[in-house]
């Protein structure tokens, strides 16, 4: 790709994030718009403009919304565009699109429900089957959400089979493998599995168009978006836990085997499906809300990483690197890099960089400098002790973070600089996800036969 077409593709990009941001438009129209953007463009650039003036009579052409508007109508019905610009009488049709997706959404977390309760009837309770539950929690709770994205996005069936087979080898791997309840392989399994998981989600909700940049950072926008109502949900259900127990526990009636057996597991698996619906049914509220997010909880974990840099420097303390410290300080990078992401997604690639930007900076350099002493010591420990599955997986994952946050890092310094487009540091960060998603299947189907599933 030549810097011509590089810079045309960075245009597009802007113009692409500009038009997500609109209410009345969805994120299938703007494929189509896009497509159409790129006919245009193609069209004036072999009448002989150069990409730059072709890409700006497009978008002014482009920019006749309501004849636009009218044509999407008549050839999508059952969107949104319809109800905004035919005659009354055809928003009844229109309005059918909600209930079918409510419809589907509630099949789908009744699927889950039954999911998550179905083995009970082969004898595998919660309070006797805990080893079954930890190595299949993920597969239980996320196939229903990939039936849900299947119909959503009106997968083919070679997509479905895709899918499917990658749920399958899952399954597989954490049930077929002969390791130990108490093996450090069934912890990394059950950690990993959803992860690589939520990657074969992607590859559903990306409609198979896996190789799509912008796709790939929709998918990103789309898991910010589906754990901030997921935890939302979370924390309705704890109030609802918390009344159902006191209101029972006032007439001397013991909730606790509905809670922990039925109203918690059922809800959790329920609520898997029912955030993706509110992400796809609600996708503005959480538009006005993302950048209020990241503008208070980036310079919190800003602070909070120089705080531990600082004690780290005063204390001469070395990071404790037993499994459950490994665990959390991997949790704190992956919260800011997803943060970083998720900020990334919200933000306006036309925006001249600004504070917000340096602030960005500073929350990566700090998460890099804390990788870089995790790997120092995970490095000490396996050159005393020699590798174990833990380590490896620490070793791996810190890895891959640390090249990641170091590039991110850079390029934030070039964008400030003004020597980079924001564009790069999008299209950097789509590139790198199908690392984490190998990196996550390795773990699970590769680590523990390496160790002799120790």
């Amino acid at each position: 790709m030549t810097g011509t077409d590089t810079e045309l593709e960075a245009q597009i990009a802007e113009w692409r994030s500009y038009m997500l941001r609109r209410k009345a438009i969805s994120e299938a129209d703007v494929d189509e718009l896009e497509d159409h953007l790129r006919e245009r463009v193609g069209d004036l650039t072999e009448s002989g403009l150069n990409p730059d003036e072709a890409f700006l009579i497009a978008v002014k052409r482009m920019g006749r919304m309501d004849e636009l508007s009218r044509e999407f109508a008549r050839e999508h019905s059952d969107r949104l565009w319809k109800q905004l610009v035919l005659e009354p009488e055809a928003k009844e049709s229109a309005d059918a699109a909600p209930r079918r997706d409510l419809v589907v959404m509630i099949v789908c977390a009744a699927l889950g429900v039954l999911a998550i309760k179905l083995p009970a009837l082969f004898g595998l309770g919660f309070d006797d089957s805990e080893e079954f539950y930890v190595r299949n929690t993920g597969l239980l709770v996320l196939a229903p959400l990939a039936v849900y994205f299947a119909w959503r996005r009106r997968l083919g069936a070679v997509m479905i089979a895709v899918i499917a087979g990658l749920f399958a080898v899952g399954a597989v791997a954490v049930n077929a493998y002969p390791v130990d309840t108490d093996s450090q392989s069934i912890v990394l399994s059950a950690i990993h599995l959803p992860l690589a998981l939520w990657f074969v989600i992607g590859l559903a909700y990306m409609g198979g168009e896996w190789r799509s940049g912008p796709k790939r950072m929709d998918f990103i926008r789309f898991t910010g978006e589906w754990f901030i109502y997921f935890v939302l949900i979370d924390m309705g259900g704890g109030v609802l836990t918390a009344f159902t127990a006191g209101v029972f526990g006032a007439i001397d009636v013991d909730a606790e085997v509905f809670i922990s057996e039925w109203l918690v597991p059922c809800g959790a698996a329920a609520a898997v499906v029912v955030a993706a619906w509110l992400v796809e049914a609600k996708q503005s509220v959480i538009e006005n809300m993302a950048p209020v997010l990241t503008r208070v909880f980036t310079p919190l974990f800003a602070l909070t990483l120089v705080a531990a840099l600082v004690a780290i420097g005063v204390t001469t303390n070395a990071i404790d690197v037993e499994r459950d410290m490994l665990i959390l300080f991997d949790l704190l990078l992956v919260v800011v890099l997803g943060l970083v992401l998720y900020s990334i997604s919200a933000r306006d690639a036309a925006a001249k960089p600004g504070a917000f930007d340096w602030m960005q900076l500073a929350l990566v350099v700090s998460a890099l400098l804390i990788d870089v002493l995790v790997l120092v010591a995970i490095l000490g420990r396996i050159t005393e002790w020699g590798f174990t599955p833990n380590k490896s997986a620490a070793l791996g994952e810190n890895l891959i973070l640390f090249v990641n946050l170091a590039w991110t890092a850079w390029l934030y310094f070039a964008i400030l600089r003004r020597r980079k487009r924001f564009a790069q540091l999008e299209q950097w960060q789509t590139d790198y996800m199908p690392v984490y998603a190998a990196w996550a299947a390795a773990v699970v189907l590769i680590v523990p036969p390496l160790f002799s599933f120790a």
